[in-house]
């Protein structure tokens, strides 16, 4: 069964102004959220993967936000949510700490069958100079343990330089709060070595490298993820572009921001059932960013249902 293990945190400091790039806004955003705000960020993020549509036109094509653990549900919402549309050649932002492993390959198929392009952001509106408000993409987030593999799954695939990409080991969810004192089965190790034969296949279709496989897997759950260097991004094959014209290309003028960016603080462990409750799956738990070698607690997300293992 599958279970998922959620925990990520970002710090964005204050900046007076920033310059939007063509349909990225690079700088740090003013600090002036209310704690209303904060509350309902850390939110968003402890719960399954939201997809949403950002319309910019006329002077962009717009993107597809997606923030969130991957569940799962989250195959079926995006079906959904693509219900109606045309997403050809549209850009997914990211802004995830990872998920089930198996619904996380099934969704990186999707959009690579799609033709969508991937990077890392928040979208937060933005006054411009004449006063009228806009959408655009913060680069400072996170993309975390299953989400990075939902990264590769893009066509074209841009990573800013204040974008935190990081990785760790798949691992039984269940087990991951201390995984040192916990036992395994034969049948536990069937899984887990199962489903990182299915990742390396995943990998290798969507145009990975080994190497992203083996900084993967030399993380263990105990500790702290690791953050791909900028080397790493590029031996990975997780980058195909260095430049944002190529996922959000349209030219946008310069604005100044209005909306904020709070302190993003999430350790949770979320449980959810899967698709065939008779067969266990692997799925990717996220360590905190801070110090720290346990897991969370855990909980129950919107939709899910508490079940046994899981990975990652």
């Amino acid at each position: 069964m599958r279970s998922l293990r959620s925990g990520s945190s970002a710090l964005f400091r204050a900046a007076a102004f920033c310059i939007v790039l063509p349909g990225l806004a690079t700088g740090l955003l003013a600090s002036v959220a209310t704690s209303a705000q904060a509350a309902a960020v850390l939110e968003e993020r402890k719960l399954p993967m939201r997809f949403t549509w950002v319309a910019c036109e006329p002077n962009c094509r717009g993107w597809i936000g997606a923030v969130g653990i991957v569940t799962g549900d989250t195959v079926r919402d995006f079906d959904e949510f693509s219900k109606g549309r045309d997403l050809t050649d549209a850009t997914v932002v990211l802004d995830s700490s990872g998920g089930s492993v198996n619904d996380a390959i099934t969704m990186g198929r999707r959009w690579r069958k799609l033709g969508l392009r991937t990077t890392v952001g928040i979208t937060v509106d933005l006054q411009s100079s004449s006063g009228v408000m806009k959408p655009a993409v913060v680069p400072q987030a996170y993309c975390e343990s299953m989400c990075v593999f939902l990264l590769l799954a893009g066509k074209t695939r841009y990573v800013a330089e204040e974008s935190l990409v990081r990785v760790h080991q798949i691992w039984m969810g269940d087990r991951a709060d201390d995984p040192k004192a916990a036992s395994y089965t034969a049948n536990d190790l069937m899984i887990v070595e199962r489903d990182i034969g299915r990742l390396a296949k995943y990998t290798f279709d969507m145009g990975g490298t080994g190497d992203l496989l083996s900084l993967s897997l030399s993380v263990p759950p105990w500790d702290d993820l690791h953050r791909l260097t900028e080397a790493e991004l590029k031996l990975t094959n997780l980058v195909t572009s260095h430049s944002v014209d190529d996922v959000l290309p349209e030219p946008r003028e310069q604005e100044a921001p209005v909306a904020s960016v709070v302190p993003k603080s999430v350790q949770d462990r979320f449980v959810s059932g899967p698709e065939n409750e008779k067969t266990p799956v692997a799925s990717a738990p996220v360590v905190s960013s801070t110090k720290s070698t346990k897991t969370a607690e855990a909980s129950v997300p919107t939709g899910g249902v508490v079940s046994a293992p899981s990975g990652k």
